[in-house]
């Protein structure tokens, strides 16, 4: 059975949809065996995918294959993520949250008033 990679991404719920999975493999956020591919490119069982998506990246070995998109706990079972993979992604997880840590959201929109005073400092608002 061949399937192509932008629908495997899809299935195995790495991206919402074929479009973005395809728009990821055109963009060289998705690699095959080190290699940067084309979304047409069959997927074959034991290959090693790098797929980077926002912050995270995942190294995955594909474990089986579906033309089908099912439920999260079936497509967790398309792939087996290496180790070093979830620590790097721990990692990373951990020193965004680290960065953030001292900001403070705000907890209103800015009034009329203080958009004004803001445009005085220099800030667009």
């Amino acid at each position: 059975m061949k399937i192509r990679l932008d629908k495997w991404l899809w299935s195995a719920r790495f991206f919402k949809t074929r479009a973005l999975a395809t728009e990821a493999v055109n963009g060289g956020k998705v690699h095959v065996n080190g290699q940067r591919v084309k979304p047409a490119r069959a997927v074959n069982i034991d290959d090693q995918l790098s797929i980077t998506s926002g912050h995270d990246e995942w190294v995955v070995i594909v474990r089986a294959l579906s033309e089908k998109r099912g439920p999260a706990k079936v497509a967790q079972t398309l792939y087996e993520e290496t180790e070093e993979s979830i620590f790097k992604r721990e990692e990373n997880a951990a020193m965004r949250k680290y960065q953030r840590a001292g900001m403070k959201s705000a907890e209103h929109r800015p009034s009329a008033r203080d958009r004004q005073k803001l445009r005085k400092l220099g800030g667009k608002v």
